[in-house]
């Protein structure tokens, strides 16, 4: 017996070791990923008047550097980076504004996707453990300029679960993940835009 108590130890010990923590999960997540798809539910809530609007869409990565946010819906509209630019399409007021995609992404939730980039130089790291089954983790943008003030990462095992971030303008944006696929073809098409005739194009 006194043999077995040892080895009891050593493997609770290397069980324990095992289990990753809500950072390991970010960072063996990120170093792995090339492409994404994944379906979203996305909430906007105003904290000064409580007001909360809903959307759904779908959202394609290939990395490095481009995205595709779709939003759907009676007035559909998307996002497209093609890793110069980003424009974003309004088609229903036939509109497209366009801006520099490095400036626009650094420490945003959508740079830390479609960016291969160092965590440390970016963000302030904090796990804050789990809840409901899902592991989290925070992350404070550096750039003092940049809008957001804070972005919460869930993870329901190894799979990216939710994603919040609380803005400089008292808004807080939710998104929740479901059939999340990593790593699958997607087509070039996706990450390319060319503004269609008669729309007003914005700079930003």
């Amino acid at each position: 017996m006194r043999f077995l108590a040892p080895f009891l130890l050593l493997t609770l010990s290397a069980t324990l070791h095992a289990v990753e923590s809500p950072r390991q999960k970010l960072e063996a997540f990120l170093d792995g990923l090339n492409t994404l798809v994944a379906d979203f539910d996305q909430q906007v809530i105003d904290t000064e008047t409580d007001q909360v609007s809903r959307a759904s869409g779908v959202l394609y990565v290939s990395r490095p550097g481009r995205f595709r946010w779709v939003y759907k819906g009676e007035y559909p509209r998307y996002i497209v980076a093609d890793g110069r630019t980003i424009w974003l399409v309004e088609s229903d007021l036939e509109q497209v504004s366009q801006r520099s995609q490095k400036a626009a992404l650094r420490g945003t939730p959508a740079g830390l996707l479609a960016e291969k980039v160092a965590l440390e130089r970016d963000f302030d790291i904090q796990e804050l453990g789990s809840r409901q089954g899902v592991s989290w983790i925070k992350l404070v943008p550096k750039d003092p300029e940049s809008q957001f003030e804070q972005i919460l990462i869930g993870f329901d095992g190894d799979e990216l679960a939710s994603l919040e971030m609380a803005d400089r303008f008292g808004q807080v944006t939710r998104f929740h993940f479901h059939d999340v696929k990593k790593n699958v073809p997607l087509s070039e098409s996706l990450f390319k835009f060319v503004p269609p005739p008669g729309y007003d194009i914005l700079d930003q």
